[in-house]
């Protein structure tokens, strides 16, 4: 195994459609089961209180492969919100990574030797929203988790980018010059 996977990091955002909350904002992380990463998806193997952690299926009996473990960034408070963690965004991000695979993204000779350990955001206002679009929320996730898989294995943003940008793009929540959130 090349030491290019040993420790990769990614992330992407990719907005809902109007009204719907359904952003996606994976932050994965990649590398060598035999490697810090693979350690560390042992590591969140157990459970905590309102943290459920689950593999990426496609169905059932279809891990996907790499083996990918979902982490909640918040924490979850009600059957609802892990329905939607364990339906559209569980299918979602196996399907990004599966597809991530196949279109040649993650080498389809090391998909048995990487891991993926993937943070994923879901708004809690999506589970208790009677019109929450489902559809929209896989499509949100499953862009963002392909993008996230492809800024990881591609080393992206460039350290070149970062300082072209450093003065030139600014978080979303935080404006430097007045320092209040620009939301």
């Amino acid at each position: 195994m090349s030491d290019s996977y040993w420790f990769r990091t990614g992330e992407a955002t990719v907005f809902s459609s109007d009204g719907q909350g359904t952003d996606a904002m994976p932050e994965i992380l990649i590398g060598d089961v035999k490697g810090p990463a693979g350690h560390a998806f042992a590591n969140l193997m157990g459970q905590t209180a309102g943290h459920t952690r689950m593999f990426a299926i496609r169905a059932t009996n279809q891990q996907v492969r790499p083996a990918t473990i979902m982490v909640p960034k918040v924490t979850i408070k009600s059957s609802a919100y892990v329905n939607l963690l364990g339906g559209p965004v569980q299918s979602a991000v196996a399907d990004a990574v599966i597809d991530s695979v196949a279109d040649g993204i993650i080498p389809r000779l090391q998909a048995n030797e990487l891991c993926i350990i993937a943070m994923i955001w879901i708004d809690p206002s999506c589970a208790t929203n009677p019109e929450l679009d489902r559809k929209d929320l896989y499509r949100t996730n499953y862009e963002a988790m392909k993008l996230a898989i492809s800024r990881a294995m591609s080393n992206s943003p460039s350290i070149d980018e970062l300082i072209a940008n450093r003065h030139k793009i600014f978080h979303e929540m935080y404006d430097p010059e007045t320092g209040e959130s620009q939301w």
